[in-house]
C-alpha cells in the first residue's frame, strides 16, 4: 500500500464526516496564543515532516531487562539526529522551554510484557530537567488510572513528577465525563450498539469522543511515547493510536465488533483535532521490545521480540508507516 500523510488524513477524515465543535477550535487557538514563540512551528506534522530517525543498539535489552545506559545513548543520538542540533540540550530546547508544562503519554496496555519502560521514561524526564523543566511541571499520563497503577508506573516515576488519568477505571460504557472537556470533541456518525440500552439514540454523547482535560487544560506540550505493537483491530498501535485512543473517551465504538471496525476512520479523525495537532510536539517510539501479534493486551507476551530500536519523529504518520513495516 502506498500513501502519504496528507492523503491518509484527508481521505479518512472526509470519509468519517467529522464535525469538530466551534469551541474546540477556540480552545486550540487560545492554547496556541498562550504558548511560546516556537509553538508556531511545533505540533503535527511539526518542523520535520516525513522524517523518521531510527536508532539501534544491540545492548539495549539483555534477556528481558532493559539497559539504562544504552537506552540513554539511543535517546541522545536520536534527538540530535532528528534535529541536527549541536548538543543534546539544544535538541530538547527545540521542543520545550522553561515555563512549559510538559505531558508524557505513556502506555500500560500490553502489561506485563510490552509497556513504557522506566529506563526510557526516566531518561526523558532527566533531559527535560536539564533544559529547565522542573519535575513539578512534568505530568505522566494514560487514560485509565487503574491501568497506569497496574503497570507500576507511579512506583518508578521520579519523586516530584505528577501523574494523572482521564478516567479512574475502565468503565463498561465509556461515556464518563469527569476527566474530559465538554467543549472539545470529535464527532462522527458512529455509535456503539451496546450503549443504546442506556442512552437514547439521539443523545449526542453517543456520537462524540471528548478530549481529556489533561490535553486541553493541564499541559501545553505533550511528548508521545508509543510502543511498537500489533493491534487486533487497528492492525498496529503506535504513535497515532496512542493519541486517538489515549486522549478521548467513547473509543470502543471504533472497534465494537469485527464487522464494525472503524479504527481507520476514528484514529485520524481524533488526531486531526487542532488542539492535539498543536500540543503533541514530539514522538519517541520505544521499539526496544516489540510485539508482532496478539495486541493490544496481555496476549502480546507470547509474540514479542527484541527489536532493540527506537524511532524519533515530529510526524506521527511517517513514524507509524516505518513502524508498520518493522512489524510486518
Amino acid at each position: 500500500m502506498s500513501f502519504d500523510r496528507r492523503g491518509f488524513l484527508a481521505a479518512t477524515v472526509a470519509a468519517a464526516a467529522v464535525a469538530c465543535s466551534k469551541k474546540a477550535e477556540q480552545a486550540s487557538a487560545t492554547a496556541a496564543a498562550s504558548g511560546s514563540s516556537s509553538a508556531k512551528k511545533l505540533g503535527i506534522p511539526g518542523p520535520y515532516p516525513g522524517r523518521v530517525v531510527e536508532v539501534y543498539h544491540s545492548g539495549s535489552i539483555i534477556g528481558d531487562e532493559f539497559q539504562a545506559e544504552p537506552l540513554e545513548q539511543m535517546l541522545d543520538k536520536g534527538m540530535m539526529e532528528l534535529t541536527h542540533a549541536p548538543s543534546v540540550e539544544e535538541a530538547w530546547r527545540e521542543f520545550v522551554e522553561p515555563g512549559d508544562v510538559v505531558g508524557i503519554k505513556l502506555n500500560p496496555v500490553g502489561r506485563p510484557a510490552v509497556i513504557s519502560s522506566p529506563e526510557l521514561t526516566r531518561a526523558i524526564i532527566a533531559r527535560l530537567e536539564r533544559v529547565g523543566i522542573p519535575k513539578k511541571d512534568i505530568v505522566a499520563y494514560d487514560r485509565y488510572g487503574t491501568e497506569f497503577e497496574a503497570a507500576g508506573f507511579p512506583a518508578w516515576l521520579p519523586e516530584g513528577v505528577r501523574w494523572t488519568s482521564a478516567s479512574p477505571v475502565s468503565p463498561k460504557i465509556q461515556l464518563d465525563m469527569d476527566g474530559y472537556d465538554a467543549d472539545v470533541y470529535m464527532e462522527m456518525p458512529l455509535i456503539h450498539p451496546a450503549y443504546l440500552s442506556e442512552y437514547k439514540i439521539d443523545d449526542p454523547h453517543l456520537r462524540r469522543s471528548y478530549v481529556a482535560k489533561f490535553v486541553t487544560k493541564e499541559v501545553n506540550k505533550i511528548i508521545n511515547i508509543p510502543l511498537l505493537k500489533h493491534h487486533q483491530s487497528a492492525g498496529v498501535t503506535m504513535a497515532l493510536k496512542n493519541m486517538s485512543h489515549g486522549f478521548t473517551n467513547n473509543v470502543s465504538r471504533s472497534h465494537a465488533s469485527t464487522t464494525a471496525n472503524a479504527c481507520g476512520l476514528y484514529i485520524p479523525a481524533v488526531v486531526d483535532l487542532p488542539i492535539i495537532r498543536e500540543k503533541v510536539v514530539l514522538n519517541i517510539l520505544d521499539g526496544v521490545k516489540a510485539a508482532y501479534h496478539g495486541g493490544p493486551g496481555t496476549t502480546v507476551q507470547k509474540y514479542t521480540w527484541p527489536h532493540r530500536t527506537m524511532y524519533f519523529a515530529t510526524d506521527p504518520v511517517a513514524m507509524d508507516k516505518v513502524g508498520w513495516k518493522a512489524i510486518d
